[in-house]
This record gives C-alpha cells, structure tokens and sequence, in this order.
C-alpha cells in the first residue's frame, strides 16, 4: 500500500507541475486576409501586429492579401482564411452563398478611394473620363460600383466610363503605361505615390460621388462565428483598440504604414491626416449606410432584389469597447 500511495503522489506531483507550466490561456491562431496589399486602410492589421496588441489578446495572426473582392471571397468560400478585411459592396457575397457574414463596419465614405490616370494622360478633369476605359480590381468590387457611380451622377450612361476588371496594382501599371486603359480606380495614397513618382495622377476622389456609404466591412466565416465566438471577438477588441492605438500615435503608425505599404512618411502622412477620421470606432453598422449598400448591390446588378439585414452581416459581436 505504501509503494502505491508513493507511486500515486509522484503521478499527481508530475501532472500539477505540467498544469502549473502550461499557458493560462493558448494562443488561438487566425488567417486573416485584406482585399488588397496596398491600401491605407488596412494597415491596421499590420500595426495591431507590430505594436503587439492582437498578441496581448492571444492572437496569432496568419496576414496575407488578396488581389480584390471576388478573391477573397473565394478564399473565405474555400476555408483558406477565417477572416477578411474587404469592401462594403463585398458583402453582397453573402446573399449568393459564402459562408460569412459582415461582423463589424470598419471604414465609413470613401475618402480613400480615388480615379487616376496617367501623369502624361490629356484627361485633366472628371468631365475628361467620358469615354475613358477605367481599371478596377474585380466585378462586384467598390472600385467597380464607384466607376458606375461617377458615370450614374454625371447622366453619362452607355458613353461614360467603361469599367475594365484587371486585378492589383502590377497589372494595373502595366495596362496604363500601353495604353490598354485610361486610369485606375484604386486606393488615394497609392495615387499621391505614383503622383510624386510623376508616373500617376489623382483626378477625383470618391467622396463626390458617394454620400452615405461604408467603404469597408470585416468579415469572418460563419464556421468561426458559430465556433470560436470568442476568438472573433477577442479579433474585434484587438482591432478597434489598434485604432484607438493609432489616433493617439500618430509618427509611430506613420512610420509602420509607410513601411508596409511601400511609400514615403510624407504620403504616409497625407493618408493620415485624410483617412483616419473615417475609421469606425465600435464597428456598429449605420442604417443610413446599409441602406446606401443595399442600392449599390441592385444597381450594379451584384443581386436582383434587396437582401435582408441578416443574410449580410451579424450584430451579435457589436458595439465594441475597445480600451487601450
């Protein structure tokens, strides 16, 4: 009997020291992919994980980029990511099938998004786009919808814009520099750096065109939000608080950002200064700017008839408090 008890607490000394050693909570580890490498506004992302506040809400994140919407909608269709930072026409997705849903509006109107042409281009004005081919990253994307927009505000019709779906930035350059299109509708600091290349120039933003609106949603696959609540909120907390982070930090998010999406600080800091007040702060999803969605889908021909709340996005994750 004694050799059994000797035998029994030793078995119980081993398992409280392996119990005492193991990590109170276990890193969860999350793919999270942005619609495109080279926007502003996601860089987020890329400070929440530099700056270490995912990893103090014991996240792991697995970054990557897409090159547009309708790719990362595949990806989200496909299991390969869990959530995606993409556009707000993005969401029309969810009524044709994928497996996700809205979970928190993160940018407001358009302030970012912007036409530019060529720096040699004669087109100097947006009454010079009549007629011009324009370049987006996919179909169904908001770089698509806001070429239609500027063409529906300016009663062009069939002889405005023609939208030319071409992906990224690379392709993009190219098709510009042969002429295989007139301009690019794309992110505004991606066009303030070509501007001082002397390779692009900026003619509108999209503001003009667009009143209320939410430029870009997060996403998360309905298998994450059925079955790691937790880690989608723990998500949510980390990404609003990194915007909390970026408003009081601003030449340290300058310098992070200008690194990741490859421009200079003085670019870097005219994104700042244009976009950072656009930036949700709780994730709550306005009416107003559903409702403005909502058309965008029926007038792009993305859906034939106006989806429900619920079929786009979930609000049982918001509003966030986020806290530094």
């Amino acid at each position: 009997m004694r050799m059994k008890f000797r035998a029994l607490t030793g078995c119980l000394f081993v398992a409280l020291a392996a119990a005492s050693s193991a990590p109170a909570n276990a890193v969860e580890k999350l793919r999270v992919a942005k619609v495109v490498p080279f926007a502003w506004t996601f860089t987020p992302l890329d400070i929440g994980i530099q700056t270490g506040i995912f990893a103090k809400h014991g996240l792991e994140i697995e970054a990557s980029a897409m090159a547009g919407d309708a790719k990362l909608q595949q990806a989200l269709t496909a299991g390969s990511v869990d959530i995606g930072l993409a556009s707000g026409p993005g969401m029309a997705f969810m009524a044709k099938g994928v497996p996700a849903k809205g979970v928190a509006a993160m940018f407001g109107a358009p302030r970012n998004m912007a036409v530019m042409v060529a720096y040699d281009s004669p087109i100097k004005t947006v009454d010079d786009l009549k007629g011009a081919k324009l370049g987006c990253t996919t179909v169904g994307s908001l770089t698509h919808w806001i070429g239609d927009k500027i063409n529906q505000v300016k009663g062009w019709g069939p002889s405005g814009i023609t939208m030319v779906p071409i992906g990224g930035m690379p392709p993009a350059r190219a098709a510009i520099r042969t002429k295989q299109i007139d301009g690019y509708i794309g992110a505004l600091e991606v066009g303030y750096a070509l501007e001082e290349a002397k390779e692009w120039r900026v003619i509108t933003s999209a503001t003009p065109f667009v009143d209320d609106f939410i430029t870009h949603v997060i996403f998360a696959r309905d298998e994450a939000i059925a079955k790691r609540p937790e880690v989608v909120r723990a998500f949510l907390q980390a990404w609003f608080e990194t915007i909390v982070f970026m408003k009081a930090n601003k030449a340290q998010t300058i310098a992070i950002s200008a690194k990741v999406i490859n421009v200079s600080e003085a670019v870097a800091t005219r994104a700042y200064d244009e976009q950072i007040g656009f930036f949700n702060t709780d994730g709550t999803f306005d009416p107003k700017a559903v409702l403005g969605l909502k058309k965008s889908y029926l007038e792009m021909g993305l859906l034939k008839e106006t989806p429900a709340d619920d079929v786009l996005f979930t609000t049982k994750f918001l509003p966030i408090k986020a806290g530094m």
